[in-house]
């Protein structure tokens, strides 16, 4: 049996070799996501994959066991150690996860693809060996087809142009209204206005007689002297 300090330098001799497997690895498959071109079953991506997914595993248990350790006492500096192997580890695995994704979703487009030509050639095939007549009625379907299509095209856009004015004649009721009411206000307004220009008349009558009684009473002092 290990004393501690040999125990905590394995675990990360087995991390550091984990790691380098997993790096080297790891390289083969971004090679094989990049492929343009995905077979639809291939063997050696599938071991690729379930060895890649092994590995993750195997340090995932390696990291528990130094979590362990340390929560058992360990220093700073080792705690500190086991933080940079946990965030390998969660690096790795997302890329690992996001690189299948990415995988699958190629191949399944490739599968859609294959399948489509697939229809396609039976359809052809299908319309090269039917009568003259069989080949009208298919024509006339692909027609209606297109047709329907188009109807359902011109509704959606009538629709929209529906809604459209809708809305733009709830805006345009907004506007009448606020008219309406700057409208309903304008007699006061009015009203408002022809009481001032009435106190301004009176205000400079009262101010022109004042200037007129002033310059009399001036002009009889003057006199009297």
């Amino acid at each position: 049996m290990m004393d501690v300090p040999s125990s905590w330098d394995a675990l990360r001799k087995q991390a550091r070799k984990l790691e380098a497997q997993l790096d080297e690895q790891m390289n083969s498959y971004r090679k094989s996501v990049s492929t343009k071109v995905p077979a639809k079953n291939d063997t050696s991506e599938n071991d690729l994959e379930s060895g890649i997914d092994r590995l993750l595993k195997q340090l995932q248990k390696v990291n528990s066991q130094m979590q362990a350790w340390v929560s058992s006492g360990g220093t700073e500096m080792v705690s500190h150690t086991l933080t940079r192997h946990q965030e390998i580890l969660q690096d790795l695995t997302q890329e690992f996860y996001r690189l299948r994704s990415s995988l699958r979703a190629k191949k399944e487009h490739a599968s859609l693809l294959e399948d489509f030509r697939e229809f396609d050639r039976t359809r052809l095939d299908l319309e090269e060996g039917v009568g003259s007549g069989e080949q009208a009625l298919l024509k006339e379907h692909a027609s209606i087809s297109r047709n329907t299509g188009q109807m359902d095209t011109v509704i959606s856009q009538a629709q929209a142009t529906l809604g459209s004015l809708v809305i733009q004649r709830s805006t345009f009721g907004g506007i009448n209204s606020k008219l309406s009411n700057v409208s309903s206000r304008l007699p006061t307004v009015n009203s408002i206005l022809s009481a001032i220009k009435r106190k301004k008349s009176m205000d400079t009558i009262i101010l022109s007689l004042v200037a007129s009684v002033c310059t009399f009473l001036i002009f009889i002092y003057w006199l009297s002297k």
